[in-house]
């Protein structure tokens, strides 16, 4: 007898197949917005990069400027979600996993600085590389403390 393996999720036993497909309540619409915005994310990402190539040894600013404004909306969306007011149910799983997280893309971002070291620009992929995580940390800390500062949001300093 082999070594027990733990279920994936303790709350649902995979060797019942009854269990296989049960779903928690509400787990079908959570996954239905996050999918949508997913698409709706993608779609728009997937515009503006057919809408501004680059060649393989160039800076890549459409992906670039996809993640950092990614994700300067994740900061603004955040503060106004669990700062400002309470938002419904699903607001932050179809905005904030859905729509931003199809829109952003660290993946292409990898992909397109291994390009760029491939074809022989090492430093734009360098550049690309460190730019656009300096870029996008600032881009969310610049969201939230400007959505903070418009919506006059004290944040409790010893909370974290």
């Amino acid at each position: 007898m082999g070594p027990q393996r733990p279920p994936v999720d303790p709350d649902v036993e995979l060797d019942q197949p009854s269990r296989r497909a049960a779903l928690p309540d509400g787990a079908a619409s959570l996954l239905t917005v996050i999918a949508v915005g997913g698409m709706t994310g993608a779609l728009v990402r997937h515009g503006l990069a057919i809408a501004f190539p680059h060649p393989p040894r160039g800076f890549p600013w459409a992906t670039f400027a996809v993640n950092v404004s990614g994700c300067l909306l994740i900061g603004v969306l955040m503060v106004l979600i669990t700062e400002v007011r309470d938002a419904p149910r699903l607001v932050r799983p179809f905005l904030g996993v859905g729509v931003l997280g199809g829109y952003t893309t660290f993946s292409t971002y990898a992909v397109e600085v291994q390009q760029a070291v491939t074809a022989g620009a090492a430093r734009t992929g360098l550049l690309y590389l460190a730019g656009t995580l300096v870029a996008a940390l600032t881009a969310v800390w610049l969201g939230t403390a400007l959505t903070r500062l418009a919506a006059g949001v004290q944040r409790n300093r010893s909370a974290g």
